[in-house]
């Protein structure tokens, strides 16, 4: 449903909210070994979301990424699938077809508009802060 690119943007910013509630920065390779994800690919992602301000990065010896805990119920997982894969997935065919729509519906169309409108409310409701204090409690992993 997401793309990689999203997938890790997702754990990597939940990884890093639970650091900051912890007052820590992290640096590159801490956050890719902690979601599973190549350290370039990872580096990339990190900078678009440094970029849209989702995240903080900092140079230097006291750098690292971290994000505003007081802000971190204000984050939700729909602006970071916003930034990374944009809004295509309130759109999208789920059959991938491109001129799929009320008019011309594939075969999904109808069930699958429904999963959309579903997958929608939950992004915009999901904080990262919930989702960091789960992993925190142990509730939850970001490793398989």
């Amino acid at each position: 449903m997401f793309s990689k690119a999203c997938e890790y943007g997702i754990r990597a910013c939940i990884y890093i909210a639970e650091q900051s509630q912890l007052d820590r920065k992290v640096g590159l390779k801490e956050v890719a070994d902690a979601i599973e994800s190549p350290e370039a690919y990872t580096s990339k992602i990190l900078q678009l979301l440094s970029r849209n301000k989702i995240i903080n990065s900092g140079k230097g010896p006291l750098g690292g990424f971290s994000m505003d805990k007081e802000e971190l119920n204000c984050i939700k997982l729909s602006s970071i699938v916003k930034v990374i894969d944009g809004d295509n997935i309130y759109t999208g065919c789920g059959l991938g077809l491109s001129k799929c729509n009320e008019e011309m519906p594939c075969p999904l169309h109808d069930q699958f508009k429904l999963i959309r409108e579903e997958l929608k409310m939950m992004l915009e409701r999901t904080t990262v802060k919930a989702l960091a204090d789960d992993l925190e409690k142990g509730l939850t992993f970001l490793k398989r």
